[in-house]
C-alpha cells in the first residue's frame, strides 16, 4: 500500500503531546472525522463516528516510546490500522500519524482523507500549545 506521513510540530514538550492525544476521552476535541462521542467498553472505546457511524477503537497500551497505534473496526466489521507516533524534537515533539492508500480509494478521497488528518493534527497542537 501507499503511505503519507502526516505530521505536524508541537512546540510542547514531547511526553505532554503523547498524554493529551493518547487520551480517548480527549478525541472529541481534536478528531473530528472520529469522535462526536465516546465511550468505553472494555478493552475499547464506542465512538459515534458521524457519518461513518459507530465505531469501535482500540488503542496500542500506555508505553514509554510515544506510540498511539489504534485500530478503528467499522460497524461492518471491518477494520483500519492508523499508526499515530509522537517523538521528541528538542524541547518540542512531532506528531506523525501514517495515512495508508487503502483498496477502493480513488486520488480525490486519498488526499481528502490527507486534508482531514492534517486538519485534526493542527486542531491538536493547538489544544496542547494553549492557543485557542
Amino acid at each position: 500500500m501507499s503511505a503519507r506521513m502526516i505530521h505536524v510540530t508541537i512546540e510542547k514538550p514531547w511526553k505532554e503531546v503523547y498524554a493529551f492525544a493518547r487520551a480517548p476521552e480527549n478525541l472529541p476535541q481534536w478528531a473530528s472525522g472520529l469522535a462526536t462521542g465516546i465511550s468505553r467498553e472494555g478493552e475499547e472505546w464506542i465512538v459515534d463516528g458521524g457519518p461513518i457511524g459507530q465505531v469501535r477503537v482500540r488503542f496500542a497500551a500506555d508505553n514509554e516510546f510515544g506510540i498511539i497505534d489504534h485500530t478503528v473496526t467499522m460497524e461492518d466489521g471491518s477494520s483500519v490500522f492508523n499508526p499515530l507516533r509522537v517523538m521528541p524534537n528538542g524541547n518540542g515533539a512531532e506528531l506523525i500519524f501514517t495515512l495508508f492508500w487503502h483498496a477502493g480509494l480513488d486520488a480525490e478521497g486519498f488526499e481528502a482523507d490527507a486534508a482531514h488528518v492534517l486538519k485534526d493534527l493542527q486542531t491538536l497542537k493547538t489544544l496542547v500549545e494553549g492557543n485557542k
